[in-house]
């Protein structure tokens, strides 16, 4: 990045597996970093990058954080899978109340770029998109199936809005433009794939869904970091602002079944893949079942739901997009790459089927099965004879 070398940037969410990855790679290219989260980095901090404490949705702790910034990269939300989907007032609080104070401060403190890490969902709904582009409208606020997608569309709705805003010190206006991700996979990714391997390993993974045609993707998280700097690059004047009030559609460009992209994680780590395969319909209505109970009963006991509706349909409804604007205006090109990292990442860690030890895990079981029938017939015998 040709001007990196003097810029600062502010990245919020900074210390989730993406935001982490992207300060490293700017401090490569000679940038000055902040990272602001609510919780330090699991890694070990290098000494050229800054570590704020905070949170996006106090607005003082915000404004204090891009002070003598050039450019924010507003990664932080909540919300995207999982049983937080179901944490409606944080969600809000995080999503929309938290970019408000986040584009105010830009505003106020002379902040002239912002990159808004948006989310396929602001346009899919569980409808077939195919190489859909950014000439699809936003997906109506109340067809959104979960809180998380609904607070994402309004917040990237504000990004794009807040462009050409002028800032408070005169320097100039606030230029700003939205990246949508595909699900972001690669290795020592926190989020999704630890709980994959959950279920790959507590048995749980023994079903597919959806048919075998439908297709989604994916992206690696390198090539999200590279359409992040080539982003935050023509926002500047160089440039001529090219990405200024755009939005673009972010992935490794390969469309892919959903289930299949996951083989070579669960057969690299030992197990067998499913051969079951349920309908989609099925699998939704179990998972708003759980939903429901997660209502109910979530306040005394938070579980994890196996799955929430809006996964049902992002994982066995097809939807992928056109990279042509992206390659276009911002000169991305995604490189390939494949799940052999991630697995030798989980293996490195001690994840893999263990054949040796779960033979005689079994076989202990058996035993316990079977001493424990013994014991329930003899306890049954004298009450027998008895009679």
């Amino acid at each position: 990045m040709e001007n990196a070398i003097t810029d600062t940037f502010l990245i919020t969410g900074g210390c989730g597996y993406f935001g982490y990855r992207l300060a490293c790679s700017l401090l490569k290219n000679g940038a000055k970093i902040i990272l602001f989260d609510t919780a330090a980095p699991k890694q070990e901090v290098p000494d050229d990058i800054v570590f704020i404490k905070g949170d996006i949705r106090e607005y003082a702790q915000v404004e204090k954080a891009v002070t003598g910034v050039d450019c924010v990269f507003h990664i932080a939300s909540y919300g995207m899978s999982g049983r937080e989907q179901l944490n409606r007032h944080l969600i809000e609080a995080v999503n929309v109340q938290g970019t408000r104070n986040v584009l105010k401060a830009c505003v106020e403190h002379g902040v002239s770029r912002l990159v808004y890490t948006s989310t396929f969902n602001v346009v899919f709904g569980g409808q077939v998109i195919e190489n859909g582009d950014e000439s699809l409208p936003y997906l109506p606020l109340h067809l959104h199936p979960d809180h998380y997608s609904r607070t994402k569309s309004l917040a990237e709705m504000a990004v794009l809005k807040a462009n050409g805003t002028a800032l408070k010190d005169g320097s100039g206006v606030l230029r700003s433009c939205a990246l949508r991700p595909a699900g972001i996979y690669g290795p020592g990714e926190q989020r999704h794939l630890p709980r994959v391997v959950s279920y790959i390993e507590k048995g749980i993974f023994r079903f597919v869904y959806g048919e075998p045609s439908s297709l989604v993707e994916f992206v690696h998280v390198d090539n999200l970091v590279s359409a992040h700097v080539l982003a935050a690059k023509a926002l500047i004047s160089e440039k001529q602002h090219r990405s200024a009030g755009q939005a673009y559609f972010i992935s490794d460009g390969r469309p892919v079944n959903n289930f299949e992209f996951f083989r070579p994680l669960v057969e690299g780590l030992g197990y067998p893949f499913p051969k079951l395969r349920l309908p989609i319909s099925l699998i939704y209505f179990v998972a708003f079942l759980t939903e429901m109970i997660h209502y109910l009963i979530g306040p005394f006991y938070n579980f994890q739901p196996l799955l929430t509706r809006t996964e049902v349909y992002k994982t066995g409804v097809t939807h992928y997009f056109s990279m042509a604007k992206a390659k276009a205006e911002l000169g991305y090109e995604p490189q390939e790459h494949n799940l052999d990292e991630v697995v030798q990442w989980f293996r490195s860690r001690g994840h893999g089927k263990k054949t040796h030890s779960s033979f005689l895990s079994q076989l202990l079981l058996d035993i316990l099965l079977v001493f424990a029938f013994v014991v329930v017939v003899l306890s049954f015998l004298p009450s027998v004879g008895s009679g």
